[in-house]
């Protein structure tokens, strides 16, 4: 969805009610300026392209704009009274452990909050069908895990019954949920807000955006993109190592990226040593004069070596007899295009008659499962922070994000209904094109 389709309204965010409690920030050094609080009239526009302002201003209204994300002066809950829960969902994504960390410490001692629960195993926490007890979550407890990949709570996929979540968190007697997951996860939330909100429960819902494909829409980035292309970086690395390393080498990496080419492309810049970028978002062919095999054949002809990036919804159109079924979430499983693509391009050098030595590398559980970096590991504290000042100031239906630079709050119904791509006609692909040399179109 392009920016200039949202209207001002799509940006509203809900408020369980209006904030009489003083905040506990207010005894802090720091509060005695004000400079360091925020009003729900604290915007940034959504659109800062100078022709959108010029826009608005001919028809003398206000551009879209987006709440800014920071602490109030009054907030809605009292913290002593108040009872936080914290979710995982979907796959694993570098940070997640990060963000439990801060949305605890924050929650702990910058307001003053001593029940925290962590859900564990997803959304399955929420049924008591599974039998999955919440555990208690403490400074101590959360200490040292940003050392670890992964999710101390666990995670899981799939849908569950929102009228039995609802009710298990009424049980639990929680306040404030704080969902760690990507869109499906982002949507499940949302329709527990609604379910919420449909019953009169004063119970704050509050999404901290994770999906290493960095395609959640109107963000910056998401967490987590950071280490993997990090790692992938790693990995291109290594196959332009081992191509080097053999006659007519061909060094052959599948990445991240179901739907957005967004570490393919990242990885592609940040080595300089990708030939072909394969995306999800651009087709390519394989044959032809102007196709893929052609291409590597030209590299190897010339510099002896050829390094081939792929992200994993790549060129599913040429797979044939794929089964395009879904996960437990509704993600369609897309068909292995680092397979298809080690066998085809064999088959294409044996029937050439041309020796050609492929090392075929797929790291997408290493890129998934490791600890965030340092870089990554400060976003995740600060999402996890203004999360913290959102809920306890009794906001709800809303996730946590950076856009232009600024944390902001966005209505998790806005982010939820599409997924950010890779612009084929944008700055980055044609960054990609310039740095591999690769065709705008590959064969077609």
């Amino acid at each position: 969805m392009h920016s200039d389709a949202v209207t001002s309204g799509d940006l509203n965010i809900t408020n369980l009610g209006p904030r009489e409690i003083s905040s506990p920030a207010n005894t802090r050094d720091f509060a005695h300026d004000g400079s360091c609080w925020h009003t729900d009239g604290d915007r940034i526009v959504l659109n800062d392209h100078m022709d959108s302002i010029r826009d608005a201003m001919r028809l003398d209204i206000d551009p879209p704009s987006i709440e800014l994300a920071g602490p109030r002066r009054e907030i809605f809950f009292k913290p002593a009274d108040t009872c936080i829960a914290i979710v995982t969902c979907g796959g694993l994504c570098p940070g997640i452990n990060d963000v439990i960390r801060s949305i605890v410490m924050q929650a702990y001692y910058t307001y003053g909050v001593r029940e925290i629960l962590g859900i564990q195993y997803g959304y399955e926490g929420l049924d008591p069908a599974f039998g999955h007890k919440p555990i208690e979550l403490t400074p101590d407890r959360v200490m040292n895990i940003t050392s670890f990949g992964g999710s101390i709570l666990g995670t899981s996929r799939g849908k569950r019954d929102v009228k039995v979540m609802a009710n298990r968190l009424e049980a639990l007697g929680v306040n404030i949920l704080y969902v760690i997951g990507g869109d499906g996860s982002q949507r499940g939330a949302q329709v527990i807000h609604e379910e919420l909100q449909q019953r009169g429960s004063r119970i704050a819902v509050i999404g901290v955006p994770k999906t290493i494909d960095n395609d959640i829409m109107f963000m910056d980035r998401s967490f987590g993109y950071q280490t993997a292309f990090a790692v992938a970086f790693h990995a291109v690395t290594s196959a332009h190592t081992e191509a080097k390393g053999a006659r007519n080498g061909v060094g052959l990496v599948k990445l991240m990226g179901r739907d957005s080419g967004f570490i393919a492309c990242s990885a592609a810049l940040a080595t300089g040593d990708a030939n072909a970028v394969l995306i999800p978002e651009v087709p390519f062919r394989l044959d032809g004069e102007t196709g893929l095999f052609a291409l590597i054949e030209q590299r190897l002809a010339s510099r002896g070596h050829a390094v081939v990036i792929a992200a994993e919804g790549a060129g599913q159109d040429l797979i044939p007899d794929a089964e395009h079924a879904t996960d437990a979430s509704g993600n369609k499983l897309h068909a292995d295009i680092g397979i298809f693509l080690k066998e085809r391009i064999a088959a294409h050098f044996m029937k050439r008659g041309i020796e050609a030595n492929l090392k075929y590398i797929d790291p997408s559980y290493l890129i998934r499962s490791v600890p965030a970096s340092p870089e990554d590991r400060i976003f995740c504290l600060n999402l996890g922070r203004h999360a913290v000042h959102a809920g306890m100031a009794g906001k709800t239906g809303m996730v946590v994000a950076r856009w232009h630079q600024s944390y902001v709050h966005l209505p998790m119904s806005l982010v939820t209904r599409g997924r950010r791509k890779v612009d084929p006609s944008g700055d980055l692909w044609r960054s990609v094109i310039e740095s591999t040399g690769q065709p705008t179109r590959i064969g077609v």
